[in-house]
């Protein structure tokens, strides 16, 4: 191996990790040396102002997009560094790179499917160097940090999409399209004995042929093979109480994560996650090995994949009747072998309590619960179409950006639509992620007539990215763009009233409004310690009576055409 094929963590002490600039010019090095293999070229910017890039490798010589699409030729995605202080599979990529460009029968290997990567996706965060963020992490010597220039996480960010990075992430995923997908992490959390221990899709929130195939194929082959390799894998270890003893379940990926996210476009996604007390070799070789693992799996059964996938593509352009909301099968654990470490309890020394350690000395091995299944908590019958008017362009923004189809009105006109009217929401106490979250969500849902006009945007369900538009647009969804505050404004009443001025007007609004005199005495029966309080009594005459209405006031702004 010359020095230049080495990759930088292969020329190092086995605990260092490259970093963005060697990394960048190692492999627009290696794409000049052998440029009827690797094309890698820059597919955007991030937030801090620097270079995302990506690369795409074939084993016949076709680099370009339009005739790789037109080819139809199976896409296989790894991502990596979106969490850059979790650099394993940036190193692995690397080599793994080097290997199909120097190695003919490893690119042969590959038949017509196609390697698509970004080397390291999260460029603001590599650039942020330090030894002391992962807090429970063992190795590399340095490493960068998980959030960008904007101390956004990335990997909560696919769907709302606050960062430039996710923007272009998003309009280079919908671009290519990929079948599979793999993200790499590192752990946090319980001790076992695993080094690698893997995130896939939901298969239930997946659903289909494709859930199916996954669930009973492609995982147990991923873990047979990585078994046969030397790096036995478990499920994410999720305990369902504070050890894994007492069972584990799956992660729910829902759409801010980049599993999740890939789930809206029909592609079947995995976040493997290194354990991150092993040593940071260790971690980075069964990194390799999944990836290649999976890519195995992709090419053999490629036809399959892209046949299931169009068809979860044809089923959603009809189907009228979604899931939005998933919980846990608790009645419905599958059981699964697992490696542990005896968990123990011990007076802690900082405080009055109880401490959780592992020991090592004392491994054990056993059945535990794995609870793998997940139901519908919410479903919605969908409208023909949705009408999200112009004005709300940063919801546009994003359908556009993963190539939802929609139309432009042409001309101003009323039409009557289902509309959801929002009686109650509740954020979380605390900012996430830049936004003010919206735990839960109470609607009710009316049809109304609604002003339409020229330019506003009909999105029609009858298309193969419905599953985005209504995971996104349902307010009710798991990571609507409701729940991430993209509405906010319609919760605000714009105009008020001075007391002494409506006081008079109050009354003659109860004499014309007999529905809103039963509502005023019903809710002094409920609140009589208001009824004292001039301000709270007007405030609710104002709110529930007709004559000063607003109707955007709490009216969900995307309207289902029926």
């Amino acid at each position: 191996m010359t020095s230049f094929a080495q990759t930088p963590f292969e020329a190092g002490n086995g605990n260092q990790t490259t970093t963005w600039a060697p990394c960048i010019a190692w492999y627009e090095a290696l794409a000049l040396q052998y440029p009827t293999v690797l094309r890698f070229f820059e597919i955007g910017r991030s937030d801090g102002g620097w270079p995302i890039h990506a690369g795409v490798i074939s084993a016949d010589g076709v680099l370009d997009h339009a005739t790789l699409k037109a080819q139809g030729r199976p896409v296989f995605f790894n991502n990596n560094g979106i969490h850059p202080g979790e650099p394993e599979g940036i190193d692995a990529c690397m080599a793994l790179v080097r290997d199909l460009c120097t190695q003919p029968e490893r690119l042969a290997a590959l038949g017509r499917t196609v390697f698509l990567f970004i080397p390291i996706y999260n460029v603001d965060g590599c650039h942020n160097r330090q030894a002391t963020s992962r807090v429970n992490q063992v190795g590399p010597e340095a490493f960068g940090f998980r959030a960008n220039a904007r101390n956004l996480d990335l990997n909560r960010d696919f769907l709302k999409c606050d960062s430039l990075s996710a923007q272009v992430f998003n309009r280079f995923f919908t671009e290519w399209d990929p079948d599979v997908m793999v993200d790499t992490h590192t752990s946090n959390g319980a001790d076992y004995q695993y080094t690698m221990t893997l995130i896939q899709t939901q298969a239930d929130k997946l659903g289909g042929g494709l859930g199916a195939l996954l669930r009973d194929t492609m995982q147990p082959a991923i873990f047979s093979a990585m078994q046969a390799r030397g790096w036995p894998t478990c499920p994410y270890v999720n305990p369902r109480k504070d050890t894994p003893d007492d069972g584990i379940v799956d992660f729910l990926e829902v759409p801010r994560f980049s599993t999740g996210y890939a789930a809206l476009h029909h592609t079947i996604g995995f976040m493997p996650e290194t354990h991150m007390l092993k040593p940071y070799a260790d971690r980075l070789a069964s990194m390799r090995a999944l990836v290649e693992v999976v890519l195995e799996f992709t090419v053999e059964h490629s036809e399959q994949i892209q046949t299931l996938r169009a068809q979860a593509k044809q089923a959603a352009a009809t189907q009228t009747d979604w899931p939005v909301q998933w919980q846990v099968n608790w009645d419905k654990p599958t059981p699964f072998r697992f490696k542990g470490y005896q968990a123990v309890r011990s007076p802690s020394r900082l405080g009055l309590y109880q401490r959780l350690s592992y020991d090592r000395s004392q491994p054990w091995e056993r059945d535990i619960d794995y609870f793998n299944h997940f139901a519908v908590q919410t479903r919605v019958r969908t409208p023909r179409a949705y009408l999200v008017p112009q004005a709300w362009r940063e919801a546009v923004e994003r359908l556009q950006w993963n190539r939802v189809e929609m139309q432009r009105v042409d001309a101003d006109q009323l039409l009557q639509v289902q509309v959801y009217r929002i009686r109650a929401v509740e954020p979380r106490a605390t900012p996430y992620e830049g936004h003010m979250f919206h735990d839960t969500v109470e609607l009710t849902r009316h049809v109304e007539t609604v002003q339409a006009y020229a330019g506003d945007w009909v999105v029609p369900l009858a298309q193969a990215r419905a599953r985005y538009a209504v995971e996104t647009l349902e307010p009710e969804a798991h990571d609507s763009f409701f729940r991430w505050g993209f509405f906010n404004s319609v919760l605000e009443k714009k105009e008020t009233f001075s007391d002494y001025v409506f006081e008079d007007t109050a009354l003659e609004m109860l004499e014309a409004e007999p529905g809103l005199r039963d509502a005023l005495e019903a809710w002094k029966q409920a609140n009589p310690e208001a009824c004292g309080d001039a301000q709270a009594v007007l405030q609710f005459i104002f709110a529930h009576g007709q004559r000063f209405h607003e109707p955007e006031w709490m009216r969900y702004p995307v309207f289902g055409l029926v």
